[in-house]
């Protein structure tokens, strides 16, 4: 019991030597204080806080709106080719993948039965194209009512779109779109809106829309898998800037401008700026009210800067480019 009363009196004894020590310190520096004011010198002022900043000038220029959709490309006009006759198939003139010209022989059919014989039958090509698909195979027996050959004719590949219900008035004929491919990584294939189904799908809720393609150098083959952005909407000539430059607090949208310290005479202050935003598209974002092409705006650093805080830029970022990316259909809206 005796050791627990000396340590408690020893550790009281401490904090009154600690206490003592504050306040004595206190005491001092406000005796400092009132020296200097005595003597016409004012007390020294807390330095003032310098934030890290990195800017960049807000771009003018195009930004376009797009749907993200994929599907697979196709021939645009194919036709069936069957025989005028039931029978076994006798002979192969064609595989997958042969130019025909109309008129060519595509499958040679015997039409014989037991007991009976009859000149072999040669289906021919109704159109001039491409084979793309070969169900006869030599052996087959066949009727009048089965595809022996699919010819793609010369109308061009097309893809087959499936555009959500909530899309469908952003689909228009004719509307601009670019394709690319994994296959050919990095290229952007020409392509336009050409059909609009009329009916909706009742169970997946979704339209369908055929696109042109332009197949240069025929680098495109019907069944391969294609990425499309379908442009909806261009605007020129406005101003915009990376999304994340935007500062939204308690309701309202501002960026921080960079202005020069005009109290001070050197160095930079950042200005609060109101702004109404627009479309974002891909990490761009357009600014319709509040700033002007060329405005030097804080775009990292701002998240902890308020209306006149005193800044050192870091680095200035290369402006935004004043035409849209174009580039593989990834980010933005997809349907």
């Amino acid at each position: 019991m005796q050791g627990k009363n000396f340590l408690r009196r020893g550790a009281s004894m401490v904090l009154a030597l600690v206490i003592g020590a504050g306040l004595g310190s206190c005491d001092r520096i406000k005796a400092f204080q009132e020296r200097l004011v005595n003597q016409g010198t004012p007390p020294p002022a807390p330095p003032v806080p310098v934030f890290a900043v990195n800017t960049i000038a807000a771009g003018q220029g195009q930004i376009r709106d797009y749907l993200a959709l994929s599907g697979d490309i196709v021939a645009g006009s194919t036709v069936d080719t069957y025989s005028d006759a039931a029978g076994k198939i006798t002979r192969l003139y064609v595989g997958v993948g042969s130019r025909v010209n109309r008129g060519d022989p595509i499958v040679l059919v015997d039409p014989s039965r037991p007991g009976m014989t009859y000149v072999q039958s040669v289906v021919r090509a109704p159109i001039g194209g491409t084979v793309v698909s070969l169900p006869a195979q030599v052996g087959m027996t066949i009727s009048q009512q089965l595809s022996l050959a699919k010819i793609a004719g010369g109308g061009g590949l097309e893809i087959k779109l499936y555009v959500a219900e909530r899309f469908i008035s952003r689909i228009r004929l004719r509307q601009v779109c670019e394709v690319s491919l994994d296959a050919w990584p990095g290229e952007i294939f020409r392509g336009t809106v050409s059909e609009i189904a009329p009916t909706v799908d009742p169970a997946s809720r979704t339209m369908e829309v055929r696109v042109n393609v332009d197949n240069r150098d025929s680098k495109l083959k019907a069944g391969m898998f294609a990425k499309v952005r379908l442009i909806t909407e261009v605007k020129d000539n406005i101003v915009k800037i990376p999304a994340n430059a935007l500062v939204e607090r308690f309701g309202e949208s501002f960026v921080f401008v960079v202005e020069a310290d005009r109290e001070s005479g050197e160095g930079f202050v950042a200005r609060r700026r109101n702004v109404t935003p627009g479309i974002l598209i891909d990490g761009m974002l357009e600014i319709t009210e509040g700033l002007s092409p060329d405005d030097e705006i804080i775009v990292r650093g701002q998240t902890l800067l308020e209306d006149g805080a005193k800044i050192n830029i870091i680095e200035r970022l290369a402006p935004l480019a004043a035409a849209s990316p174009e580039g593989a259909a990834s980010d933005g809206r997809a349907s």
